[in-house]
Formats: structure tokens, sequence, C-alpha cells
């Protein structure tokens, strides 16, 4: 794996057809680091209390201090553009990302793929565990998308040949 990939977390409404993303965080290669909050369109109603337990976003809060769809899109097509950005969970990631471009009217200008495209099965084997080390190591408790990305990308630096 040539050098540390951009790589991505969504944090969402819950699970199934109606959800849609309510939180993105992504690192950078070079280590920095952006995160927002969404706020909900109208007809974007679908709100999973499991799901809540587990981020700690109440719907609320996305309100109050979500950025408008199309301006969320727009800061990641200006800080992502041409890039192959990678993601731990991508059948839901990119429905997530899909929702979020279409409310935003916009395609977006990057590329993201599953981490399994930059691991070999011995890897993807150790993923997991990779993963909880960094988060221990890096003290992090919180199950947000900035952490989370923050975390996949330590986890995929350790597990590269």
């Amino acid at each position: 794996m040539p050098g540390v990939p951009c790589v991505l977390d969504i944090e969402a409404s819950g699970f199934g057809r109606h959800s849609y993303p309510i939180e993105i965080g992504y690192v950078l290669p070079d280590g920095r680091a952006r995160c927002t909050l969404i706020r909900p369109l109208a007809p974007w109603t679908h709100w999973d209390s499991s799901a809540e337990q587990v981020h700690g976003i109440a719907r609320s809060v996305l309100l109050q201090h979500g950025r408008a769809p199309a301006e969320v899109a727009s800061m990641l097509n200006d800080d992502l553009a041409g890039q192959t950005v990678f993601c731990d969970g991508w059948a839901h990631d990119y429905t997530w990302l899909g929702a979020l471009f279409e409310a935003a009217d916009s395609s977006p200008r990057f590329r993201l793929e599953s981490v399994r495209r930059l691991l070999d099965e011995r890897q993807l084997a150790l993923l997991t565990a990779a993963q909880q080390q960094a988060r221990a190591e890096l003290g992090l408790q919180r199950h947000r998308a900035s952490s989370d990305a923050r975390v996949l990308q330590l986890a995929l630096a350790r597990l590269a040949p």
C-alpha cells in the first residue's frame, strides 16, 4: 500500500432505505482532518434511536448546528477532488454519499472505494484488531466520523507491507 490513504467515514440516521448521512469526517494523507454535521432536509425524517445511541448525535443538534447538504458536498469536492478516498463501510457509505450529493444537486469529484481494494486477505483478517488497537492508542472513545476515519487511517498504515 503506497503512502497513507485518504479515508472517510459517515455517520447516519440509521440503516435502511430511508436513512441519510448526518456527519462526514475524513483524514487526508497528510493527516489533516475535517468533520462536519449535516442538517437534514425536510424529507429526511427517518431516525433510529439505536443509531443515535452509537454515534451520540441528537437530531436537534443537527438541525441547530448542521451544514446544508450543498455546503458539505462543496467542501468535500474542494478538499477531495481527484483523489481516491477509502472507507470500511463502502456499501452504506456509498449510498449515504449518493444521498448527500443528490440533495446538493451535484456530483462527487472524487472516487469512494472500499479498503478491501488496498488489503489482501491476511490484512483484511487483521483489520478489526488493528482498528481496536489504533482506537486505544489514540485514546478515542467517541464513535464519530472523524475519529473513526483517523482510526482507520492509522490501522491501514500499520497493516501496510
